[in-house]
């Protein structure tokens, strides 16, 4: 090194290694790094090469594991990818400490602009969500089509079920939940969250049950867990209360992309009476209604979603074909790029109701 070269500093890590997370059958962990940004990305290998790119967003205390039920049905359609948000699942927090759904969509472009994997057909749940929906309208040349599982968009006032998670984001509480609930273990916390969080917790099997737990646990683990969870609460509450062009429905407006709305009718965090306000802010969209589902339907109806993803896909991909042979056929001067699909009523087995 010559006397004018500055050493190069050597940041060593100052949270301590975590219990390896999971990795399910046929699944890979690889690890991101970004400048100021570390992020986990589990994927599941396509069925057959050359299946266009997706990628899975989870949403608020839960990771890349969240979308493991759905990746797998939908390998025959899409080569996907999760992620673990930073902070979240086997991510560590980010440099800046920047837990708000701009910095979670940050994370999210970033990731994409580095592996150069976009447009991909992106899916978001709950804080993922809101976090898909502002990456969609900010970029969307990134975007193919948006799925939105009970997407986390501003509920004025919120259902009375959903006002503990909300009190997340006041200063504070966290520090008196975990005094109240310091004796609670790892598979009551597990019990309680899915009451929240699922429509029907006995649906769940045992080994699944078993498997949170094990999560929970290592979660539980992690010196940030807690902060991570109450910073990103914070953030998701504080971005209902912007407004003008930075509000979350304004932003969905601004959403070219074909874009499928699911809503489970036992959602206790996200009503299902927002699923109307969803379908007339998202200009091209089309909603599957899951009557028995909760809060996480890809975890609980993992069929019933990849269904309608896949009608989805089969929709954008002949809108595609016909537009393309029309624009062969006059020049290229028809199309129309903000066509709504209308609602076509009726129910599949799994309890999903069309519209």
């Amino acid at each position: 090194m010559s006397s004018t070269e500055q050493p190069v500093p050597r940041i060593l890590s100052a949270v301590p290694p975590a219990r390896p997370v999971r990795v399910g059958a046929g699944e890979r962990l690889r690890t991101v790094r970004l400048s100021g940004l570390t992020l986990t990305v589990r994927s599941r290998p396509p069925v057959r090469d050359g299946l266009p790119p997706a990628l899975y967003v989870h949403g608020l205390g839960g990771s890349s594991q969240n979308w493991s039920l759905l990746m797998e049905p939908l390998a025959e359609r899409v080569d996907g990818e999760a992620l673990d948000l930073p902070g979240f699942g086997d991510s560590p927090p980010p440099d800046d400490g920047d837990y708000s759904i701009p910095g979670h969509a940050r994370a999210v472009i970033r990731y994409l602009d580095a592996s150069g994997r976009g447009p991909v057909h992106l899916v978001g749940n709950s804080l993922g969500g809101a976090v898909s929906t502002r990456v969609a309208a900010l970029r969307p040349d990134l975007v193919r089509t948006l799925t939105l599982v009970s997407p986390a968009l501003p509920e004025l006032p919120p259902q009375m079920t959903a006002v503990p998670t909300s009190l997340l984001a006041i200063p504070g509480v966290t520090r008196l939940f975990t005094r109240l609930t310091r004796d609670w273990d790892a598979e009551r916390r597990t019990r309680e969250a899915m009451a929240l969080t699922y429509g029907n917790p006995s649906r769940v099997s045992p080994e699944n049950f078993a498997l949170a737990v094990q999560e929970f646990e290592r979660k539980l683990a992690l010196p940030y867990f807690w902060d991570a969870l109450t910073r990103s609460a914070r953030g998701l509450v504080d971005s209902y209360t912007l407004g003008g062009r930075h509000s979350m429905w304004r932003q969905a407006e601004r959403v070219l992309a074909p874009t499928l709305l699911v809503y489970g009718m036992r959602d206790q965090l996200v009503s299902y009476r927002m699923a109307q306000r969803a379908g007339a802010a998202f200009r091209d969209s089309r909603l599957l209604t899951l009557v028995d589902a909760g809060h996480v339907a890809m975890m609980e109806y993992p069929e019933a979603v990849a269904q309608g993803v896949r009608e989805l896909l089969d929709d954008v991909t002949g809108r595609e074909g016909r537009a393309g042979r029309e624009g062969r056929e006059d020049g290229g001067r028809r199309g129309d790029p903000g066509m709504r699909t209308a609602p076509v009523p009726g129910t599949d087995g799994s309890g999903a109701a069309r519209g």
